[in-house]
């Protein structure tokens, strides 16, 4: 049975893949704003864990809407929960099995239990979680383990993050990103693997 991970080829969804792999045929999917937005290093990642990528667009104009949210609240949250959200159901459109790298202390991006079960109700499709019980020194443990990471501030590392993209869409608005987001907000990019994950 297929399931469709989002990923943004970071360590987290690069981990949570890795562990649905033991049990379902992973496809991983990177959602994009622009159509153009070319996506080598995640598309590299993808080839190091050994899946096959696809790469998703968002409906036309979901950006600058999500970037008025962004002004209008003063924060991101919000937004960046309902971008998750759509690309959730998108993809329940399409495979039985839906997962993703949400961790435990996770606050964004993260569905209410009340939303998964709306979505796995209306689709009849499963949304599963398997970093959901792991903290992040636990991840941390295991990445350490498995994969090869690169680390860098949201911007200056090129993974499928919605963040980046809706920075620049609230940039194009006239506004400062830099006044609605957390400052220091590192991003991760999987370079590689070791042998371990082989083994």
């Amino acid at each position: 049975m297929k399931a469709g991970v989002l990923y943004s080829g970071g360590k987290d969804s690069s981990l949570a893949a890795i562990m649905l792999g033991t049990y379902f045929e992973v496809e991983l999917n990177t959602f994009v704003f622009d159509p153009a937005r070319l996506i080598p290093s995640i598309e590299r990642a993808a080839q190091a864990l050994g899946f096959p990528l696809k790469k998703r667009v968002f409906p036309h104009g979901m950006a600058e809407e999500m970037a008025e949210m962004v002004i209008s609240c003063g924060y991101p949250n919000d937004a960046i929960n309902r971008i998750h959200r759509t690309a959730i159901e998108t993809l329940a459109g399409e495979y039985e099995v839906v997962g993703d790298g949400t961790r435990f202390d996770d606050r964004v991006p993260m569905l209410t239990r009340e939303q998964v079960q709306s979505i796995c109700g209306r689709t009849g499709r499963t949304y599963v979680r398997p970093l959901l019980g792991y903290m992040r020194t636990d991840v941390d443990r295991l990445v350490d383990r498995f994969l090869l990471v690169e680390y860098g501030e949201t911007g200056t590392i090129a993974n499928g993050d919605y963040e980046s993209e809706i920075r620049a869409a609230v940039r194009a608005r006239g506004a400062d990103p830099a006044a609605l987001f957390p400052p220091h907000h590192e991003q991760s990019l999987v370079v590689g693997t070791k042998k371990a994950i082989n083994n």
